[in-house]
């Protein structure tokens, strides 16, 4: 099967995402080849829906009862979509010709390949990379999510360093193509985790059932990002750190589990009181918060831990760092994946 008879559709989730529709769905729909163009609507109320039935009517909408968030509105959206595979794409990504074929090639050419990712650039400064994804998604041994391309607020320059294709250990939720059979069969995105990190619990699943995550640094896209919420916001601070914290419990070996957790809490803590210190008082409270929520759902993150366990030895995984990431960027003032 080629890519003109794969059939591939990029899906848009939107919620009150009237501006950034406005910009980039005309590179959406005039660069995607033969994929059809989806955007599954959560119950927006700024004139998306609207906008899209009379600007672009070729556009399938699906359009859902509630703002479900991230996960659990692509699980409804992508029960309505038969395709052989799914790109889950934000609305605030610039899209170049070109963008979608050679990935889907690569994916039609070895099955076990179940996610991928272009490079993604920052839109706004296209010589850099973004941080959701950059050049694939890496991890350290406490589950702390970086990028070749970006460590924590640092963002390489483009320099054609990752223009290859590599196994990586997630791809971004900005732009991710799944397929959509390992999809399903992997019951699609945590929908506890409303948004955020999603993608990398996901992908981890993915690779305990045995397919492989990859980047195709010859096919990019240009993101903007906190198109939903700005990366200062204390919601985003409390589900990053609530998530962050849900990923570990609920795919590490069970004889890493607690050492690593006792590690990661002690290293949230650490960076609540840096935010105490810098004034973020909110954020700090964000923090305790994403805590002490784990503690109090514990019995639903154990059912999950349970339920999705890979049965006898764990998998090699690839993309995993085995130091701390933390360690190597704010101690040892390590900024870049080749210094590590």
């Amino acid at each position: 099967m080629d890519y003109n008879s794969a059939q591939t559709a990029v899906v848009i989730l939107n919620w009150n995402g009237l501006r950034h529709l406005q910009q980039f769905m005309p590179s959406v729909v005039a660069n995607s080849g033969n994929a059809e163009i989806i955007v599954a609507d959560n119950a927006s109320t700024d004139g998306s829906v609207a906008f899209l039935k009379e600007h672009f009517p070729q556009v399938r909408l699906i359009l859902l009862s509630q703002n479900y968030g991230f996960c659990e509105g692509y699980n409804k959206a992508l029960q309505q979509v038969q395709a052989t595979y799914y790109v889950l794409l934000n609305s605030d990504v610039e899209v170049p010709a070109g963008w979608v074929e050679p990935i889907v090639h690569m994916m039609e050419q070895d099955e076990r390949i179940a996610v991928c990712q272009p490079k993604i650039l920052a839109q706004q400064h296209p010589g850099f990379f973004e941080y959701a994804g950059a050049g694939g998604g890496m991890l350290d041994a406490l589950a702390y999510p970086y990028c070749r391309g970006r460590m924590f607020e640092t963002l390489e320059e483009d320099k054609g360093q990752y223009d290859d294709v590599q196994e990586v250990f997630w791809a971004t939720g900005a732009c991710m193509f799944v397929r959509a059979q390992a999809y399903h069969q992997l019951g699609g995105l945590e929908p506890a985790f409303f948004a955020h990190m999603e993608e990398i619990d996901f992908c981890w699943r993915a690779k305990n059932a045995g397919y492989k995550v990859m980047y195709y640094g010859l096919s990019r896209v240009y993101h903007v990002g906190g198109g939903t919420l700005h990366k200062s916001n204390p919601r985003k601070t409390y589900l990053n750190f609530r998530n962050g914290l849900a990923l570990l419990f609920k795919n590490i070996p069970g004889k890493e589990l607690a050492a690593a957790l006792l590690l990661r809490v002690l290293l949230d803590w650490i960076a609540a009181f840096r935010m105490l210190l810098a004034g973020q008082t909110k954020d700090a409270q964000a923090v305790l918060d994403a805590h002490t929520d784990l503690i109090r759902h514990r019995k639903y993150w154990l059912a999950r831990r349970k339920a999705q366990q890979p049965k006898g030895n764990f998998p090699y995984i690839t993309g995993v760092y085995k130091g701390s990431i933390v360690w190597q960027y704010f101690i040892r003032q390590k900024r870049t994946v080749q210094e590590l």
